[in-house]
């Protein structure tokens, strides 16, 4: 057997490379904007609270002038405006977006209120436009760029409790991948990754879940993709706790 050395990446390293991460004051996007800080990239993260916001800076004060934050409510297009006009002051505009701001309350048709389904529609599916919509001029102007939508399971297994949630989710798949088809020529790539039960607090859940899947993991899966050759796109990735609570 003859050993080659790995062929190297076309995109190069992520170093100096600016990554935006809604949703990232904790959880998923919490690890995900300190993953992509230690390989080190520049990243930009929101949340609707300044106070959250604040703490969230606070923790990784280490990595100094390559993180900055503001408070946006990215269900509102003005609050994604204003943040994205930041960014682009501080670093001269983005590679990567990631969308992974969420809400989600389970319960029946019946039981559901019309201003849940709104706040799970306007997050979760209209955010992603909102922000993927002002990202694009960006990406032109850097000859591409890559989204990566923090989906969900719920996105092609619908549950009992779950309409607004599955909807919403189902929208951001479909949406997704209709902005690939659209801007693939674009060199922008678009990816859904799609886990199952993570350990954090989302949906009133409880940490410290050992069963979970770990944010940590889908940060991981984050620094994964973005380390492909511009010539391969991963549309999906599906994520499972390996072995679930029974």
């Amino acid at each position: 057997m003859v050993l080659r050395a790995p062929a190297k990446r076309e995109n190069g390293g992520m170093e100096n490379q600016v990554a935006v991460v809604t949703g990232g004051t904790r959880g998923i996007g919490r690890a995900i904007a300190e993953r992509l800080l230690n390989e080190g990239m520049k990243v930009a993260i929101c949340g609707r609270a300044q106070e959250g916001v604040d703490r969230a800076l606070a923790e990784l004060r280490g990595h100094g002038e390559s993180v900055f934050g503001s408070a946006a409510d990215v269900a509102k297009l003005a609050d994604v405006q204003r943040f994205f006009s930041a960014v682009n002051s501080r670093w001269g505009g983005f590679d990567v977006l990631v969308n992974n701001a969420g809400i989600g309350f389970f319960r029946s048709v019946a039981d559901l209120t019309p201003e849940e389904w709104h706040q799970m529609i306007d997050l979760n599916l209209s955010g992603v436009y909102y922000c993927c919509h002002e990202a694009m001029p960006n990406f032109r102007k850097r000859d591409g760029g890559y989204v990566i939508n923090i989906s969900s399971l719920a996105a092609k297994n619908p549950f009992a409790g779950g309409a607004g949630y599955n909807a919403s989710k189902f929208g951001l798949n479909g949406f997704a991948e209709a902005m690939m088809l659209d801007h693939r020529q674009e060199n922008v790539r678009v990816t859904s990754i799609m886990p199952g039960s993570v350990d954090t607090e989302f949906g009133n859940g409880t940490p410290g879940a050992a069963w979970k899947i770990a944010p940590a993991d889908i940060a991981e899966m984050v620094v994964a993709l973005l380390r492909m050759p511009r010539r391969t796109l991963v549309s999906r990735v599906e994520m499972r706790p390996s072995r679930p609570s029974k």
